[in-house]
């Protein structure tokens, strides 16, 4: 099968089969330029995909990667980050192996083929220029004997007149010769003519065209079989990232399978865990005992006979716990002291005290009781202030040793700071040491440098690491007391069948271990000498400073000097007259008011009272 011999005279035609066999390979580039493109695209779609979602640097996004689903999904960003690599691959070994080297096959292509159709036409012309050259040298041979035949009828004519002479004759008879001698020529050259004719026609037919069209023939296979030969790399290139895209997915499937819900569960356990108890049973309060209701809503003195009155707090916020308590009630509640009354002065006879010779022991409300025993794993609030400058360290700069926060993050917030300080002072003395041998060098070798320009930089090293082990020893300090307040199993069970609720007393009185927290879920920590901590007041302030204060329901009168030592008291001077804005509720306590920013409670047998006649169950301690 030779197109030589099947298509000798189809040149026009294979001209333009050849030409759109390059337009097909340059149309198949094209197709592989365009998915080169889309897979560059893709990759960066991926890639931007994948950044998008990669959790942004010192955020609170990165605390959220500690659980396994998270980890997981970051797993699959990466992932996806690789997977794109591979597209970009892809890309890039199409570019080379199959758009570049067809692009320059493309080249050498349209060389090859516009040299052998440049061999067939001169060919062509070849033989059409021989083709001329018989036709017109078989024009000159029919010219040539119709010639001759003239000449030879005008002789034979000329002899045959009688008239014509001799001379005439012999003319014409020349003529006829000459004429004759042409045509025999002319027929001569003509076969010759002929003969180099059909021997070129013979060599062009069955052997240039052919050898031509062979070349044709061999460049278009080589066309086909290079555009097979890319197709097969088209899809190798593919292939050859499959195992890597296969291991990028198995990776994500292994991530996925790493999920551990109760694990999970745990880590938000440790998140969020403040190490507090909840707060027990609310006892229940008898209001069908008119009497006794009375009794606890007025004077201590007739309260002092039983010494079993129960308090009364409002009945809308009884049953509520008291993050949701409102806050005048929660303060009344919370800053009242957890103690009884002291007894009046011992000089002071019966007489002249009008509400009895001491305060008697009442049996402790039961609310109060509850929050007593919440007291002794949950900090409370001393006072009205105290309160504001919980909030505001919440939202401001928390103090140092994180005692706005619940015990159980404190604890884990403190072991991060003082690991975070032992590898900065592993860090320091590494460089002590490498200075230390740079010394070293430079006293054995002292060309090298002057051991002395170290001596500075080593002092100064010397300096920070004896600070920071001395806050490594403050914040252990603060470790040590947080994991010695952090409840045992064994107390957590005693406390929730309700046997743990008379160990609290010793905790309360105890200012040392006294704690503050506010309403707002922020903790702090308050020893009876640290200083209290400067704060910014914020909005919250207004809020609270624009709180109705507790109406006025009656007067008292100072019966003796009271030195307020305990937070929530108040210190007055004998004979001073105050306000009084909270009645004595059994526990032998009355809260009063100097002016709007001192107020706080004192003993009832340490006050005359005087109560207005339209306050509630007012009456006057006589």
């Amino acid at each position: 099968m030779s197109w030589g011999t099947e298509l000798w005279d189809q040149f026009d035609n294979l001209e333009k089969h050849t030409q759109w066999g390059i337009d097909v390979l340059e149309k198949y580039i094209k197709f592989v330029k365009e998915r080169t493109e889309i897979e560059l695209s893709y990759a960066k779609q991926l890639r931007n995909l994948s950044k998008k979602y990669q959790p942004k640097k010192n955020s609170k996004e990165e605390e959220e990667y500690r659980y396994t689903s998270t980890r997981a999904f970051l797993a699959t960003l990466n992932e996806m980050n690789d997977y794109a690599g591979q597209h970009e691959v892809i890309s890039e070994n199409m570019t080379s192996l199959i758009t570049g080297e067809l692009t320059r096959y493309v080249q050498e292509l349209k060389q090859e083929r516009k040299s052998h159709f440049h061999d067939g036409r001169k060919a062509q012309q070849h033989i059409e220029t021989c083709w001329k050259q018989l036709e017109a040298s078989k024009r000159r041979f029919e010219r040539d004997c119709k010639e001759a035949d003239r000449a030879q009828q005008y002789f034979e004519k000329m002899d045959a007149d009688i008239n014509v002479t001799k001379a005439d004759v012999e003319k014409a008879r020349q003529q006829a010769q000459l004429r004759h001698q042409m045509a025999e020529d002319s027929k001569a050259e003509y076969s010759s003519t002929l003969q180099k004719f059909n021997s070129e026609q013979h060599d062009h037919y069955y052997t240039h065209i052919p050898n031509i069209f062979q070349k044709i023939q061999e460049m278009e296979e080589r066309r086909i079989v290079r555009i097979g030969e890319s197709m097969k790399t088209f899809a190798e290139v593919d292939r050859q990232v499959i195992p890597i895209i296969g291991k990028c997915l198995d990776e994500i499937t292994k991530a996925a399978e790493s999920i551990d819900h109760k694990n999970d569960s745990q880590l938000v356990i440790e998140a969020f865990k403040s190490g507090f108890e909840p707060p027990g049973d609310i006892d229940f309060e008898d209001f069908t005992q008119p009497m006794k209701r009375t009794v606890s809503e007025s004077s201590l003195s007739n309260s002092r006979g039983d010494g079993k009155s129960e308090p009364k707090f409002g009945g809308k916020s009884k049953g509520k716990l008291w993050p949701f308590i409102k806050k005048n009630k929660l303060m009344s509640l919370l800053t009242s002291p957890h103690q009884p009354p002291p007894p009046p002065p011992a000089s002071a006879s019966p007489s002249a005290v009008p509400n009895g010779p001491q305060s008697p022991k009442q049996q402790k409300e039961p609310l109060s009781h509850r929050f007593n025993e919440f007291m002794t794993s949950k900090p409370k609030i001393h006072c009205f202030r105290s309160l504001k400058r919980g909030l505001s360290l919440k939202l401001g700069a928390g103090p140092e040793d994180f005692s706005n926060l619940p015990p159980e993050q404190r604890r884990k917030k403190l072991q991060q700071k003082v690991d975070e300080l032992n590898k900065d002072i592993q860090k320091e003395m590494d460089q002590r040491d490498a200075l230390t041998k740079m010394k070293d060098v430079y006293i054995k070798n002292p060309q090298m440098g002057d051991a002395a320009s170290v001596d500075h930089r080593l002092a100064e090293l010397g300096q920070n690491i004896e600070k920071l082990r001395l806050e490594v020893q403050k914040f252990e300090g603060w470790l040590a007391e947080v994991e010695g307040r952090l409840p045992m199993r064994t107390e957590q069970a005693r406390r929730q069948s309700g046997l743990y609720e008379a160990q609290n007393t010793s905790a309360v009185n105890s200012c040392a271990q006294d704690r503050e927290s506010s309403p707002d879920g922020s903790y702090t920590e308050e020893q009876s000498q640290e200083t209290e901590m400067k704060v910014p007041a914020t909005d919250f302030d207004d809020e609270f400073d624009d709180e109705e204060p507790l109406p006025t329901i009656g007067t008292c009168k100072a019966l003796y000097t009271f030195e307020g030592q305990n937070e929530g008291t108040i210190s007055v001077a004998e004979g001073e007259m105050l306000y009084v804005i909270e009645e004595d509720k059994g526990d032998g306590w009355t809260r009063i008011r100097r002016n709007e920013d001192e107020e706080g409670y004192v003993p009832t047998s340490y006050v005359e009272v005087y109560l207005d006649k339209n306050a509630k169950g007012a009456m006057t301690y006589i």
